[in-house]
């Protein structure tokens, strides 16, 4: 959807004509159908994990295997929804811990496959964030307005230190935007452990993958699934995280 959109937006800007009129691709249109044959999947068959399961992994129609990512997404989606609603009960920080997730989880996937965090979920995310924090939900509004620009601050400084330095780009704009909304969400505090174990995770974890399937090092690994992953627990364990400096230094 994203991609094209700002197809049509490149060729508005350029003056070009497209050469061929795409028909509307949104949330709505088309319907939900299978990518190897086309066939518009009906509700039985789209049911979220009963339906993966009954037809067992492939298509109803060309037999085709069902991409693992569906019901892998569907599974973390209900497993972390459960946990918050036993963690909060039926308040409003479970409605805005659920948004918060769901945004998390939507952003974890899109950065893993694409390298690429958009606006249309950080933006929303961070106002979000703001707006629920006027009633103290997570944290005061102060903590959550200088834990947004903090956010921000923190990843854009290394940044363009890094840049200064090595004339390179360490990061995109997006994982600046994406802190920023946890720090809105969650407050200054929380943000500095947060940075230390999503980077400390993706040294680890960006090493391996690097050793497993043989790439350079000089490989691009996106940041934003260590961020979204980190900012999750930091969530769940927001006391903990709170009182980190206790921790690391008992």
């Amino acid at each position: 959807m994203l991609n094209t959109a700002w197809e049509k937006q490149c060729q508005e800007l350029l003056q070009q004509v497209p050469l061929q009129q795409k028909k509307p691709f949104n949330l709505v249109i088309p319907h939900s159908h299978c990518p190897n044959c086309k066939h518009t999947i009906s509700w039985r068959h789209n049911i979220p994990l009963l339906s993966f399961l009954l037809l067992r992994g492939k298509c109803a129609y060309c037999q085709n295997h069902i991409n693992k990512q569906y019901p892998t997404i569907e599974l973390s989606c209900a497993l972390l929804s459960a946990l918050l609603a036993s963690h909060y009960g039926i308040t409003w920080q479970l409605f805005g811990a659920l948004l918060f997730t769901w945004s998390l989880i939507s952003l974890f996937v899109i950065d893993f496959k694409e390298q690429l965090l958009p606006d249309e979920i950080t933006l929303p995310l961070l106002w979000g964030g703001l707006v629920f924090n006027i009633f103290n939900i997570f944290t005061s509004l102060t903590n959550a307005v200088i834990g947004a620009i903090a956010g921000y601050l923190i990843l854009w400084s290394i940044t363009h230190c890094y840049k200064l330095l090595t004339q390179k780009q360490a990061m995109g704009h997006g994982d600046f935007k994406l802190l920023a909304a946890i720090g809105a969400w969650l407050g200054w505090q929380i943000l500095p452990l947060i940075v230390f174990i999503a980077a400390a995770l993706g040294i680890v974890c960006g090493l391996l993958w690097l050793f497993l399937k043989r790439k350079k090092f000089n490989t691009a690994i996106a940041f934003g699934p260590y961020l979204a992953v980190t900012a999750w627990f930091a969530l769940f364990f927001n006391a903990y995280f709170l009182n980190w400096q206790i921790i690391l230094l008992p």
